[in-house]
């Protein structure tokens, strides 16, 4: 099965427990997903399942947008609700400082390009391990700030020790790091109690289908792919910057074969997606010069 499917994380599991779910449901092997989410988080987490997985690395830089909330007077080892606390619950004693107008004054500072120090216990890989796999067998964990994107962090409102917020942030960025530096920022701890993503890159939660929704459709005895394509993103939809083109058998062979052809395509884009029919990619094509195109990805 080919496509692109977007589902709506329920809390608990990981990324890699969606793609064993979806691969009982689609019986399609082959299924990767367009970035992780927390087992905590709930949300947007684009799933590229068959030929499609050969697209992945036009997806990497896309921005996404969250939702959620930061509880204030105690740090977890974590940055979030799932870690052990990182000493004691201070917000008796801290709860008449920490004001609305504190909190987002203090958050303004993260906006724009800054420098994020990741959290130990995350998927950064240090020498070919998985940070958090170190972090769990007690071992050290020298991580190095990255370069991130903060577009917009807004403070919504304060109730109690509970702050709900919306952000959205580049790539590589972690929501949990904002809220453990609002936290430390504010001289009383923080982290994030909950997190839901409602977009990444070009999908929202407008898009996203339950694993309960797809058991269903795939409970259809002899329409089980049909209905489950039908779900699926338009795939001319993906990845609007890159017009689409439909080529003829001739020059879908040639491409198919990796030898340069001509398409009608006018555009100046440097990239285009190649279709066999109204539904059927048949892969990517790098422009040499002028209609001459050569192909960079092939799905048959």
């Amino acid at each position: 099965m080919n496509g692109l499917l977007v589902i709506d994380k329920p809390d608990g599991m990981t990324s890699h427990d969606v793609v064993y779910r979806l691969r009982k449901i689609t019986g399609e092997r082959s299924i990767g997903h367009l970035g992780t989410l927390d087992p905590m988080a709930t949300g947007v987490l684009p799933m590229l399942m068959g030929k499609y997985t050969r697209l992945a690395q036009y997806f990497s830089a896309a921005e996404k947008s969250y939702s959620g909330s930061i509880r204030f007077g105690f740090a977890t080892d974590t940055y979030d609700a799932d870690g052990e606390p990182a000493g004691p619950n201070r917000w008796p004693e801290v709860s008449a400082a920490v004001t609305l107008e504190r909190v987002r004054a203090a958050a303004a500072r993260f906006h724009g390009e800054m420098e994020q120090m990741p959290p130990q216990f995350s998927a950064k890989k240090i020498g070919g391990q998985q940070a958090y796999k170190l972090a769990r067998e007690g071992k050290p964990v020298e991580l190095k700030p990255a370069k991130i994107r903060i577009l917009a962090f807004e403070i919504v409102a304060l109730e109690g020790p509970e702050a709900s917020f919306t952000i959205s942030v580049s790539s590589g960025g972690y929501v949990r790091s904002v809220a453990h530096e609002l936290g430390q920022d504010l001289g009383c701890g923080a982290h994030l109690s909950r997190l839901r993503r409602t977009q990444a890159g070009a999908f929202t939660l407008d898009d996203a289908h339950t694993l309960e929704e797809l058991e269903a459709l795939a409970g259809n005895a002899g329409a089980v792919n049909a209905a489950l394509e039908a779900v699926c993103l338009h795939p001319r939809t993906l990845l609007p910057e890159m017009p689409s083109v439909t080529a003829d058998a001739t020059v879908l062979g040639r491409l198919r074969n990796g030898a340069q052809a001509n398409l009608p395509e006018f555009s100046q884009a440097p990239l285009v997606k190649v279709f066999a029919g109204p539904r059927e990619m048949a892969g990517i094509a790098k422009r040499v010069a002028g209609t001459l195109f050569q192909p960079v990805v092939v799905m048959g």
